[in-house]
């Protein structure tokens, strides 16, 4: 087999390798909507296996957990370069994500849930409401991804030959002008907003949280050493998750495409 031929025969395995990996995750996210939700699937946040609260309270806690270690150290730049020496670096990605969307998963399947009731609303208006940014929260949460590159983020662009180096552009549109993490901000809304918090879903909420705010501090001090003093003066001009109305002085740094 010709060097051509193989090369063409590992970037068609590699496409196919990264549509299969994005296409598992946009079903796998979706159905993972409606388990936070605790709407027309039939295991939920809400409903899914039972235990005794003290079981059933830390295996959702080590299921969180096992989810965060898989993120954290597929997204270290060290292991990046280590898994890059045993695969091409346009499966990087890809890999991530799928490993992701199994993680993800498995959370899912193996959840149990904890049906004592810590707050409940039953006026019919403020569960529109409730509901309203339930549905926001996953919107601004898509919508950054694509100010962004969406493409890039799910691997992609890579898989197509049009990103090897796995670097994305420093760039700060719509949303990222308003806070520095909208995707998180999206789901920290989509995942609090619920007119029956049960404790289950309080343990999911809670501890999914605390894990993205830890991750948010590492994520920031990755960028600050790979984009310097312009991303420093973006943390300064831009709030990480709450937008502000304090109007902040025009600063070059934030002058991006």
């Amino acid at each position: 087999m010709t060097k051509l031929k193989q090369k063409k025969q590992t970037s068609v395995m590699a496409i196919l390798f990264g549509f299969i990996s994005y296409l598992s995750f946009l079903v796998v996210f979706n159905y993972h909507i409606a388990f936070v939700g605790d709407i027309f699937v039939p295991i939920s946040v809400d409903a899914a296996r039972e235990g005794s609260l003290f079981s059933s309270i830390l295996i959702d806690i080590g299921l969180v957990a096992l989810f965060a270690i898989q993120h954290t150290i597929m997204a270290d730049p060290t292991f990046k370069a280590w898994i890059t020496r045993f695969i091409p670096a346009y499966y990087e990605r890809p890999l991530y994500v799928a490993l992701s969307t199994i993680a993800l998963a498995f959370l899912m399947w193996q959840w149990r849930s904890i049906d004592i009731v810590v707050w409940q609303v039953d006026a019919l208006w403020a569960q529109w409401i409730i509901w309203g940014l339930f549905v926001a929260g996953w919107c601004i949460l898509f919508l950054a991804t694509f100010l962004i590159d969406h493409w890039h983020l799910f691997g992609l662009k890579q898989v197509l030959g049009r990103d090897y180096d796995g670097i994305i552009r420093f760039v700060t549109p719509s949303l990222y002008k308003l806070v520095r993490h909208p995707m998180m901000t999206g789901y920290f809304i989509a995942v609090w907003a619920i007119p029956t918090m049960t404790v289950g879903h309080l343990v999911f909420a809670a501890s999914m949280t605390a894990y993205l705010l830890v991750g948010i501090r590492f994520e920031e001090k990755k960028l600050v050493q790979e984009l310097g003093s312009r991303y420093q003066a973006y943390q300064q001009n831009v709030p990480a998750l709450l937008p502000t109305l304090k109007k902040t002085g025009r600063n070059p740094a934030l002058d991006t495409e």
